[in-house]
């Protein structure tokens, strides 16, 4: 009881005298954010009961179907749990597309229109992919354990069934771990272009402080107080001198870090 009433618990089954207790999460998307709200289930030889904040998808689905169906509850609470758990791991698929689809966009924004703001982006993508697998991951392992029979209670039948949510579980957790890897590259591509933006603008201040030199030392020799030798021309010409000869000292540099491919 003290596992039903706490906020939030990663998923897991225990058995206890004549019941079963489980914990699973269904998954809940907003537009951006991911989460997932927990239901507890106490499985019982002709009871089952639900544990959750009453915002539950699968349950209220199969609360509308048992209505129309007369096979439904028939089948017993251990089957009635199976068909819960199979809505909510239904569930996963279109929203994890969806998680998929942002994904691709990054990898676009990353290549196509790299912005400084993208890092936000990739950071929160990365913390709910974490997010998703620290869910999946033990979510995996519990209906493992139902697929495998390791209860008395499953029969084999019912473990049967889990088998096939098992199937879906195990490949919504290999697209989790997929998305880990994608959204670490993504990150790591980022950084890339972002540091080779910062090393093309070192280049270009590094050639433009490179060429204001020369020039700084010629206005500083000509523009002392003392008698210096002066080119052919007269006062007059003596700055077309000086902005001759730094014309040229700049042409030559260029030239020189061109083909260097320095510039």
């Amino acid at each position: 009881m003290e596992d039903a009433r706490a906020d939030l618990h990663y998923p897991k089954i225990e058995a206890y005298d004549g019941y079963l207790y489980a914990i699973l999460h269904g998954i809940d998307f907003g537009d951006k954010k991911f989460g997932t709200h927990d239901i507890d289930f106490f499985i019982g030889p002709n009871y089952l009961v639900t544990v959750h904040d009453g915002q539950s998808t699968s349950i209220a689905e199969l609360q509308d179907n048992v209505p129309r169906n007369n096979k439904i509850m028939p089948e017993g609470p251990v089957a009635l749990f199976h068909r819960i758990v199979d809505s909510m791991v239904d569930h996963y698929r279109p929203e994890v597309d969806k998680l998929e689809d942002r994904i691709e966009e990054l990898e676009k924004a990353v290549f196509d229109k790299p912005r400084p703001d993208l890092i936000r982006r990739i950071l929160a993508e990365k913390r709910e992919v974490s997010t998703l697998r620290r869910i999946l991951t033990p979510q995996r392992d519990v209906i493992g354990r139902l697929a495998r029979r390791d209860f008395v209670d499953i029969s084999t039948d019912v473990s049967f069934r889990f088998r096939d949510v098992y199937d879906h579980i195990v490949r919504l957790s290999d697209d989790a771990a997929m998305f880990q890897d994608r959204i670490s590259g993504i990150l790591d591509a980022h950084l890339t272009n972002v540091s080779n933006k910062l090393n093309e603008v070192m280049k270009v201040l590094t050639v433009m402080s490179t060429i204001v030199l020369p020039l700084t030392l010629v206005a500083g020799l000509w523009g002392m107080n003392v008698p210096l030798p002066q080119f052919p021309g007269g006062d007059a010409a003596q700055f077309w001198w000086i902005f001759g000869i730094s014309t040229v000292i700049v042409v030559l540099m260029l030239g020189y870090f061109r083909g260097r491919r320095w510039v």
